[in-house]
């Protein structure tokens, strides 16, 4: 098994590229039937789903803006349980379909936040568009109708997923080995 290091950890694949854009691209298929007629905003989280966003944009074929918001509720390899907003939601959503684009859904407490936080700003719908769930480490109750996989309740990095900031950069996506 071919493995990296990123600072302290030892990393192998577990999920390789071909196999990420070939569920990206069955993910964006679902969203434009769904969406079909409706000029979607999407919103990605940053920083962890900016890769995923982009590919995901390139397979929509919906007229369709997009704007970003930055949260934060990491500190190293666990969730610190606290959201914290970064950069806020920059346009009117008011009576728009918004599709939340995000890395990982591991707890489910930041994307609750961060629909709690839309809501408010009364759009026709928001759907839930996630790379990565961990079903078995949810905390709250999420409809999530668009997801590319479902894993176990490892620290995974790579394909826009970070540790520390380091480890965005790689096309494929990684599990700690040690």
């Amino acid at each position: 098994m071919e493995t990296l290091q990123i600072k302290d950890k030892k990393i192998a694949v577990s999920i390789p590229e071909a196999e990420i854009l070939r569920q990206v691209k069955r993910v964006a298929g679902e969203i434009n039937r769904d969406l079909n007629g409706k000029s979607p905003v999407f919103l990605p989280i940053l920083n962890g789903s900016f890769i995923f966003a982009a590919d995901l944009m390139r397979e929509i074929t919906l007229c369709s803006r997009i704007s970003f918001v930055k949260v934060a509720s990491y500190a190293g390899t666990s969730s610190t349980g606290e959201v914290k907003e970064m950069i806020g939601l920059n346009m009117d959503i008011t009576g728009c379909d918004v599709v939340v684009v995000e890395d990982i859904i591991d707890s489910g407490l930041t994307m609750k936040h961060i629909v709690e936080m839309l809501e408010r700003h009364h759009p026709h719908s928001i759907s839930i568009c996630t790379l990565l769930l961990k079903p078995s480490n949810l905390k709250v109750d999420l409809h999530i109708p668009y997801k590319c996989f479902e894993i176990p309740n490892d620290f995974i990095l790579g394909y826009g997923l970070d540790y520390d900031g380091f480890g965005r950069n790689t096309r494929d996506i990684y599990t700690v080995v040690e």
